[in-house]
């Protein structure tokens, strides 16, 4: 995964591999890999790294997470989310900083704050509904939107 957490390995907290499925509430310190199945919510400030065959269903409130696998939910991220080529999120979210790689795939809603802030409506509030699929970067796909609606109708 590009822009891996600068965690060392030694760091990490946790580990749910493959054929593992877990559900409940997880909460770690510095940094937590799933590759297996998880359910239900995750509470930390550290770096949530969801590995390729990881699938995510419930409710997220980390420092940043790095996402290759899927993610089903709501995401509130209060560094940054970053979505690799493989990965797939069907959620709403809220971070001040957020990347989606080219080949990802993003659908849900999305709130960008400032680092430390919270934009006071939620990740259920007034954001507009976003869908980024492959080769459509968010910026790509504001910037169409925004061309759409500001192109006077003939």
């Amino acid at each position: 995964m590009r822009g891996k957490s600068e965690a060392r390995q030694s760091d990490l907290n946790g580990f749910l591999d493959s054929g593992s499925h877990m559900e409940g509430e997880l909460r770690f310190d510095t940094s937590f890999r799933v590759d297996g199945k998880f359910t239900g919510s995750v509470i930390s400030e550290g770096d949530l790294m969801v590995g390729e065959g990881g699938e995510i269903e419930g409710e997220l409130s980390v420092g940043r997470i790095f996402v290759s696998g899927t993610i089903r939910g709501t995401i509130r991220a209060s560094r940054r989310v970053q979505i690799a080529p493989s990965g797939k999120v069907f959620a709403d979210l809220e971070t001040p900083s957020l990347e989606i790689e080219d080949g990802a795939l993003f659908e849900g809603r999305c709130a960008m704050t400032r680092e430390g802030e919270s934009s006071g409506a939620g990740v259920t509030g007034v954001p507009k509904r976003v869908s980024a699929i492959s080769g459509l970067s968010a910026v790509s796909a504001v910037s169409a939107v925004s061309a759409a609606v500001a192109k006077p109708k003939a």
